[in-house]
């Protein structure tokens, strides 16, 4: 996932909706938007639990059926719900990261590279060729490869938490390519953003956009590593309740911020602040109170992604035809890449699949083209088409993949933190992964 905000230009474009018609500065037409979403994320996540489905599903509906394509309530570009999307985005790549252990990423890092690179290649030459066979422009097709790198880290990784795979050989595998995509999507967005700009694209801007997003990622840990978990022991002591977990996630949001000003992606800071975090003892009471916090915004987030989906733009004949064609490429591209470490003996389908969701990355990409005037209208709209069947088959995809592979002992819910924010409860994610 990109950050929007790196690109302010992007985010612009969607019809105004419920803010916009009351007043967007009116703090009553806010409270009650919040209002709304909670309660229609949480009845949608409840009805998708109850069918078997994991509760980010229901919150993606739920926010396809708020935004400006049915209800018109939920407008995702509104600064203050962009605001609250961005925090809860931040908290579930923070939660994903202090579940994630820097070792054990280690050992799948050959895997994981080998998944995320393939992963990029693969989508972007097949949609690039697809779409050039539909008679588009070459900066046309260009931007549609690019669409079709992305993926959406937390849509995935809060499924396989649902399902108690997040910490298995193919849940670390996903983050793993998943945090590389990111990466090389970040390149690739700049390199698509200053060409259709008129801007020539060198190989030293290229070479210094990569060297800073990785480089952010390996210094941030390393220094991290270093000076945060004494900090954390000295803070041990403190008397205010929950002081640790408001701590952790003040740390998670700096390095947010240095990662946008280091010319990086606010999530990958955050991913890097939970890496760092994890090995130190109060991990478990910095999951509780960061949790509390992500009740709120982790589902605005998930609607947001779900209102962002223009209903209209996908009923033309060119944006069917096109957009059919790109879903079908965008599937295979990335479960492919599942396939592509012969070596890994874990079952890489679900790693495949698991890939597949673009969510609100695709989206950026997609509002990119419209914006500049790349894209035509049935383009757009094909595009919109393909995020939106690519983030919503897979879910209901993960769900059957791991119910016929029952999760060994490494995949065992925990007590608190992500499982909880993700499922509602452990009685519910025993629902949800047990075979029907």
């Amino acid at each position: 996932m990109i950050d929007a905000t790196l690109f302010p230009a992007l985010t612009a474009g969607f019809p105004p909706a419920f803010l916009a018609a009351a007043g967007a500065s009116g703090f009553q037409e806010v409270l009650f938007v919040l209002v709304v979403v909670i309660a229609g994320t949480k009845l949608f996540g409840e009805i998708a639990q109850r069918i078997g489905q994991p509760a980010v599903l229901g919150e993606l509906l739920a926010g396809v059926v708020l935004g400006g394509s049915v209800l018109g309530y939920l407008d995702p570009t509104d600064a203050v719900i962009h605001a609250f999307a961005e925090l809860g985005v931040l908290i579930l790549l923070f939660e994903i990261g202090l579940h994630t252990n820097l070792r054990s990423l280690a050992k799948v890092g050959p895997t994981a590279i080998t998944v995320g690179i393939v992963g990029v290649v693969l989508p972007f030459f097949g949609g690039y060729v697809a779409a050039l066979a539909f008679g588009v422009t070459v900066m046309q097709a260009v931007v549609i490869g690019a669409a079709l790198t992305a993926t959406s880290i937390g849509i995935s990784a809060r499924v396989l938490s649902d399902l108690g795979q997040l910490r298995t050989p193919e849940g670390q595998v996903v983050i793993g390519a998943a945090v590389l995509d990111d990466v090389v999507g970040l390149i690739i967005l700049s390199i698509v953003a200053a060409s259709v700009g008129g801007a020539a694209v060198s190989v030293g801007g290229v070479a210094s956009t990569t060297i800073t997003a990785v480089g952010f990622v390996v210094l941030a840990i390393t220094l991290g590593s270093i000076a945060i978990p004494p900090l954390f022991h000295l803070l041990e002591g403190a008397r205010v309740r929950g002081a640790l977990g408001i701590l952790a996630l003040g740390f998670a949001l700096l390095l947010a911020y240095l990662a946008t000003q280091g010319g990086s992606a606010m999530i990958i800071g955050a991913f890097a602040a939970g890496l760092i975090l994890h090995p130190t003892p109060q991990r478990k009471e910095i999951e509780r109170s960061v949790t509390q916090v992500g009740f709120l915004f982790v589902p605005i987030f998930f609607a947001s992604v779900g209102a962002a989906v223009d209903l209209r733009a996908l009923i033309s004949p060119t944006a069917l035809s096109v957009g059919g064609t790109l879903i079908v490429v965008g599937l295979l591209g990335k479960i492919l890449a599942g396939f592509s470490p012969w070596w890994f003996k874990g079952h890489r389908l679900l790693v495949g699949v698991a890939m597949v969701p673009r969510g609100e990355v695709g989206l950026i990409f997609a509002q990119m083209g419209l914006v500049s005037g790349v894209l035509t209208g049935e383009l757009f709209g094909a595009l919109m088409l393909m995020v939106v069947v690519t983030t919503f088959v897979t879910p209901p995809l993960l769900v059957a993949l791991a119910t016929r592979r029952p999760p060994g002992p490494d995949a065992a819910p925990d007590a608190s933190g992500i499982d909880d924010l993700v499922s509602g409860g452990h009685r519910r994610k025993s629902k949800a992964a047990t075979p029907h």
